[in-house]
């Protein structure tokens, strides 16, 4: 392993205890830290850490750079998609439910997207702090109630900001294909695959137009919203890779529920 770490300039650590460092990151939150030469000195590493910048830009280095597509046999809709950093079986998934999908980068203008006539928008996935992402913030609060809408993760934050509401940073996010969520509408449990550092203060829904609409059972942090009045909605993880049979795809075919019935 060391040999390939240093092959590709991969950094690494070893002769640590793992179990400090988890105990750490449980009751102190993830922070910010440095790997460094061990002739670095101490107070030197120390200012270098203290003086780092969080990058604020995350989506536009993982954003897709023109426009591309993807299209399936006998689509019934068209699907324009903005890709914060999208996993690609969203697009299988849409693809799958009858969509030919539009994939867009991050920054393209409402203008740009009403050109392309699409039937529903949905808004993807992607790293870093929802609300470094203006562009499509300001894109939604554009084009919502004009067509459906749906969202996952940083697509699901970024339609509460627009409506109005707020993110915080959690104290080490939520990681991994286990997290139990309660559907509110159905009362039911879910087990759902999650990776996200960010979450929508539920007090601050009570000033829009969204409602919840799914409970984290551990923390108890807002997994999805809603807004029936503008057809939109979305969800904190990822129903096209949960972990069992009860894969979520009943969230896709709300979608298209939305999608055939947008003019009423």
């Amino acid at each position: 392993m060391s040999e390939y770490l240093e092959e590709n300039n991969i950094p690494g650590i070893t002769g640590i205890d793992t179990r400090k460092l988890t105990r750490s990151i449980r009751d102190k939150g993830s922070r910010k830290v440095i790997i460094t030469d061990i002739n670095t000195d101490k107070e030197k590493a120390l200012k270098m850490l203290k003086e780092y910048k969080l990058p604020n830009d995350a989506v536009s280095k993982v954003s897709c750079k023109k426009r591309w597509y993807s299209r399936t046999s006998n689509p019934e809709f068209n699907i324009v998609a903005i890709d914060c950093g999208m996993k690609l079986n969203i697009v299988r998934s849409l693809n799958k439910k009858g969509c030919n999908v539009t994939i867009v980068p991050y920054n393209t203008t409402a203008e740009e997207i009403i050109e392309l006539k699409p039937d529903g928008i949905f808004i993807s996935n992607g790293p870093g702090n929802p609300e470094d992402v203006v562009e499509v913030i300001e894109l939604i609060r554009q084009l919502r109630g004009k067509y459906p809408m749906f969202g996952i993760c940083l697509g699901h934050q970024m339609i509460g900001l627009a409506y109005g509401a707020k993110t915080y940073k959690l104290k080490f996010g939520h990681r991994g294909g286990n997290h139990p969520i309660k559907n509110l509408k159905t009362d039911k449990i879910e087990i759902t695959s999650q990776n996200h550092s960010y979450a929508i203060d539920e007090e601050s829904l009570k000033k829009t137009n969204l409602v919840v609409t799914h409970k984290n059972i551990l923390d108890n942090t807002v997994e999805g919203i809603e807004c029936k009045k503008d057809k939109i909605f979305s969800v904190q993880y990822h129903p096209e890779s949960a972990p069992g049979p009860q894969d979520s795809e009943y969230l896709f075919d709300e979608f298209i529920s939305l999608l055939k019935n947008k003019g009423e």
